[in-house]
């Protein structure tokens, strides 16, 4: 029986019709850092009394508490604060929302998730604490922590529930945690979630082994780098050193260290906030702190084997440096949370693990060394790297969730599919960005990985991947569809934004993208594209966002950006209703 779907009410009083932010190429203006909500700020106050001033749109009343987790400004001075709700001090699951504030704080609209009243019946627990930790430690089948009581809003109604976080999950792979949420009421199951998202997902996996097909990623050759990078007569130190590394998939690349010692090297960033990777060595670790650092007396890193433990911390360390320098050059974001902190990694982790997970408890990447079956190498790939790390910058924004997790972990829901896509619409970009000759940029996603079909996803013909089943196009169906299968709507739009429909070869790769009712469309460039779904992203989405709530997402910041008749505004218009997403067919709420 499938969950009611949450349809948000999007932009409550639509505004700006011309173009408030022009710029060329277009990228997104930089996001001011996020700011608590315990800071005096003007447009936390204003977006505050905005809320409940016109509750009827923001859904925001009488026993509701609002937290800011995030406040951008615009160079126009238009202001947009995110926040998450508590109601008579409970933590309000799928009650975040958005408001947006004019130059002055004049109240302009509001993105938000729930539809409906987050007061739940009744605010007595039938279930204890203990009974509800039992149950949640017996569906994840692991070691079940404290139970908090919430209000789960994200089912179409408001209910008192237990949220309990379990570790050592037998059914997460590699052992991690869910996050389960139980009914205080009827003791039902509302929510199984992992903590971590899994780049190879149950289903792909099962496809894989039923194919008899194993993937040997293809690795990239490199020369060993010689001599000492990165001395100095420096007599103090911690100091900031380039050295050399030498990689499994993406050559020979250079390197920022810190140097400890005269002869003693860390495989530590300072010029990236110290972004560091870690060795778990076969543990199955979730706190950064117990990794091991890796070390050079030489500041030369890796071989370019396996045989050399380092080698994967090369790639790993170069691909979050990689979709770090992305994210900033291109957005001015500070880091995955833009809070100018540096991102984490732990390479080898557990044993056997043929997989690559952005963990949000750790907050860092986790790289397994592969299974030695099915998966023979680290998936310190460098697009597996940008793509999870998106993960991270969703989590940290819109917040997309999937509407359901089957039993053997497989996610679900147009939610879910929108945060793989845009995970993979990034994830490219992170290509383009580093435009690295051993790792050229395209439209292909684990194109490395040494897949039997060449590639595990595409974004200009998304069904030509056979693996998952992703499909081009939206239908109804896509409601309860695997989120990695569902993903292609949303990315097969962007791409059509970015490059247009028909063939075309870009960097060597052909490209053949089809449209749903045989129209033509003219893509605006891949820069101005990227700009336009990550303004949506971080301004429009919320964590219940599905299609065609993206489609409105992403009109809104083609409308700040260019104006609401402009070129720009016109082809967002036309690469949605190209797969079949269009004002005419969207769903009923709540569906």
């Amino acid at each position: 029986m499938r969950r009611p779907h949450i349809r948000r009410v999007a932009i409550a009083v639509a505004v700006t019709t011309a173009a408030t932010l022009p710029m060329a190429p277009a990228f997104a203006a930089p996001d001011s850092p996020a700011r608590a909500a315990t800071s005096a700020s003007s447009p936390v106050e204003a977006a505050r009394a905005a809320a409940f001033a016109h509750a009827s749109a923001t859904g925001v009343g009488p026993g509701d508490t609002l937290r800011a987790t995030d406040v951008m400004t615009d160079p126009d001075g238009k202001q947009h604060v995110r926040f998450v709700r508590s109601h008579q001090g409970l933590p309000v699951l799928g009650g975040d929302l958005v408001v947006h504030l004019g130059k002055q704080s004049a109240y302009l609209g509001v993105t938000r998730a729930a539809d409906h009243a987050v007061k739940p019946a009744t605010t007595e627990a039938k279930l204890t604490p203990q009974q509800a930790e039992q149950k949640a430690a017996a569906v994840a089948q692991g070691d079940a922590g404290s139970a908090a009581l919430v209000v789960d809003a994200r089912d179409g109604a408001a209910a008192l529930a237990y949220q309990v976080r379990v570790t050592d999950s037998d059914t997460t792979e590699a052992g991690g945690s869910r996050t389960v949420v139980v009914d205080a009421q009827s003791g039902r199951i509302r929510s199984n979630t992992p903590d971590s998202d899994e780049f190879i997902s149950p289903h792909l996996e099962e496809t894989l082994r039923e194919k008899g097909e194993t993937a040997s990623p293809v690795t990239g050759v490199a020369t060993q780098p010689a001599g000492l990078l990165g001395a100095t007569t420096a007599a103090r130190y911690p100091v900031t050193a380039t050295g050399s590394g030498t990689s499994l998939f993406a050559g020979k690349v250079t390197l920022t260290t810190t140097r400890t010692a005269r002869t003693s090297f860390l495989l530590k960033d300072p010029t990236r906030w110290n972004t560091e990777t870690r060795d778990a060595k076969g543990a199955e670790l979730e706190a950064f702190s117990r990794g091991t650092k890796f070390t050079s007396t030489t500041n030369k890193w890796g071989t370019g084997t396996t045989a050399n433990r380092t080698t994967a911390a090369v790639d790993a360390q170069y691909g979050i440096t990689q979709t770090l320098d992305f994210y900033k050059k291109t957005f001015g974001r500070k880091g995955i949370k833009n809070n100018s902190t540096g991102a984490r990694a732990m390479v080898h982790f557990g044993r056997k693990v043929g997989n690559a997970f952005w963990d949000s408890t750790c907050g860092c990447m986790l790289y397994g060394d592969g299974d030695g079956a099915m998966f023979k190498k680290p998936l310190v790939v460098l697009d597996v790297t940008g793509h999870e790390l998106t993960h991270g910058v969703v989590d940290a924004t819109a917040a997309l969730e999937p509407t359901r997790v089957d039993a053997r972990g497989n996610q679900y829901g147009e939610p879910g599919a929108l945060n793989e896509s845009l995970a993979d619409i990034f994830g490219s970009n992170v290509e383009f960005s580093a435009n690295n000759p051993k790792n050229p940029p395209n439209y292909l996603m684990g194109e490395k990985l040494g897949l039997a079909q060449k590639f595990l996803r595409r974004l200009d013909h998304p069904s030509l991947d056979k693996l998952e089943g992703t499909i081009d196009y939206w239908s109804p169906a896509a409601y309860d569809t695997e989120v990695h299968a569902g993903s292609g709507v949303s990315s097969h739009a962007y791409y059509l934004l970015a490059e247009g429909s028909g063939r075309k070869t870009i960097g060597g790769v052909k490209y053949d993208s089809p449209t749903f009712d045989g129209s033509r469309v003219t893509g605006i460039g891949r820069a101005k594209a990227t700009a336009i779904f990550y303004r949506a992203l971080t301004r429009y989405m919320v964590s219940t966002t599905d299609f065609h709530d993206a489609r409105t997402a992403t009109l809104e910041a083609a409308a700040d950006m260019y104006g609401a008749t402009s070129a720009e505004y016109q082809a967002v218009d036309a690469a949605w209703a190209a797969v079949n997403v269009t004002t005419a067919n969207t769903p009923a709420v709540g569906r």
